[in-house]
């Protein structure tokens, strides 16, 4: 379900920051600057004419090796993982991110420095409200060739739980978690990446990793090491000596925390997740997680959240008062219990309307209606939304309660999938014509948990009360 509950939010102020490619070695200059309402993060080549925009969103990922990467039409922005966390972590919403090269630069190998720098700029509380994407049911992925797996689960806030194992001794399993957003500053942003020694070979010969040193990289050394190899990366790091600690550290760097590794895996989901393009409420698990399953999953959330759009699940904050509680509206309509379907309204226009049912066991249509396994009824979904409708239609007169709504046709219905107690029934009409004479023509959806159960298009009628013969 997508839901709206805070503002927007853009930086204040201009933002720079220039250092080093950790694969190119380059020097990259990157300007961070406010951005309207509804822009979202949005990379900017400078260095190319014209320059080319790149939205961070996960269906413009084009490789993840050692590193995420988006490219459009062959202009890529490579390692924006620690970036985008940082801006995340801030809740920055819309941003602009000019760049002189390809390449995110890679500071301390953490998102600390850009977080600082962020702070610095100040925050700034935009108008629109934030789009948030809450987890309705688990949603699982797995990538089967390396293992790796996440997972989303419903909660109350957002959440992540972070475990890795590399099957080394220096190592080991480790464990990390981030309860409140509020903390990622603390507790995930000055985590730095890290290596294992016998990966670097490879990487060297491939031209990666010219901008790494030993300040900006957690080396594991996991393997015993000859004189040849010490002496080659001495060159590569321009150090004129370089030991193994007792930890299994490559020369003499400190960990910022115990598990420091799992941490920065953990900052890594943050960034890639970002890819989904609005904040995700629930609690993300990971075990072995790395920019490929990732940006797989970042993907898949991103459809998902499209698809919703696409069928105009309504947008929602159930935290705030509804434009009429159950008073209101049967102050309204002549409807009552069990037969009164609607619970709240929470947008009312001259041209929509979207009510709230919750359906729970004690709905007395479920004592006879399959009682062994109880499922909503179709047509009463349908009677559901009429009455939502009615509400739509009665809004229009000066004294609704001297009118009723009758059906006059329904045509084009369909149920997707079965309602059943404990679901929250949405329901979102739309005038399919302008109301005339007292004939309203609609168009109704039915969701639970962001997606369609049921639609139709209804027509109805109002007449005074004393026009009939009740």
């Amino acid at each position: 379900m997508i839901t709206t509950s805070t503002a927007q939010n853009t930086i204040k102020n201009e933002i720079l920051f220039q250092g080093i490619g950790l694969h190119s070695g380059n020097s990259i200059t990157v300007k961070l600057f406010p951005a309207p309402e509804n822009t979202g993060i949005v990379f900017k080549r400078m260095d190319l004419d014209p320059p080319v925009e790149i939205p961070a969103l996960a269906n413009f990922v084009s490789q993840t090796n050692r590193g995420t990467t988006i490219a459009k039409e062959g202009v890529e922005v490579k390692t924006p993982e620690h970036l985008l966390a940082a801006l995340s972590g801030a809740q920055v919403s819309n941003c602009y991110i000019e760049l002189s090269g390809a390449e995110i630069p890679i500071l301390d190998g953490s998102a600390i420095e850009f977080l600082k720098g962020i702070h610095k700029a100040g925050i700034q509380a935009q108008e629109a409200l934030q789009e948030r994407f809450v987890v309705q049911e688990i949603i699982r992925h797995v990538d089967e060739e390396s293992g790796s797996e996440l997972f989303l689960i419903p909660a109350e806030d957002t959440s992540y739980k972070v475990m890795i194992d590399y099957h080394t001794e220096v190592l080991g399993s480790q464990f990390a978690s981030l309860d409140h957003l509020s903390d990622f500053e603390t507790e995930i942003a000055p985590a730095r990446t890290f290596s294992f020694l016998h990966e670097l070979k490879p990487l060297l010969d491939k031209g990666l990793i010219k901008g790494g040193d030993l300040s900006n990289a957690i080396i594991y050394v996991d393997k015993a090491l000859d004189d040849a190899t010490l002496e080659k990366l001495k060159v590569t790091f321009g150090k004129e000596s370089i030991a193994v600690k007792p930890n299994g550290i490559l020369d003499n760097t400190s960990l910022h925390f115990p598990n420091e590794p799992a941490r920065h895996k953990l900052l890594d989901v943050i960034g890639d997740l970002s890819l989904v393009g609005i904040p995700i409420q629930g609690q993300i698990i990971a075990t072995k997680p790395g920019h490929k399953v990732n940006t797989d999953f970042a993907k898949k959330i991103l459809t998902l959240v499209r698809n919703i759009k696409k069928l105009n699940v309504p947008v929602v904050n159930l935290e705030e008062p509804p434009v009429m509680d159950i008073k209101q509206i049967m102050a309204m309509l002549p409807h009552r219990p069990p037969f009164l379907l609607v619970d709240r309204i929470l947008e009312l226009s001259e041209t929509h309307v979207v009510g709230l049912k919750n359906v729970t066991m004690n709905e007395s249509f479920f004592q006879g209606h399959f009682p062994g396994a109880p499922v909503m009824p179709g047509v009463l979904q349908i009677e559901a939304m009429a009455q939502a409708g009615g509400v739509l239609v009665l809004s229009t007169v000066p004294d609704p309660e001297n009118y009723l709504t009758f059906f006059m046709k329904i045509d084009n219905v369909k149920f997707k999938k079965p309602v059943y107690p404990g679901d929250t029934l949405i329901f979102k009409l739309e005038l399919l014509t302008p109301i005339r004479r007292g004939i309203c023509n609609m168009k109704g959806y039915a969701f639970v948990n962001g997606q369609q159960v049921s639609e139709g298009e209804l027509m109805a009628q109002i007449s005074r009360r004393n026009d009939t013969n009740e």
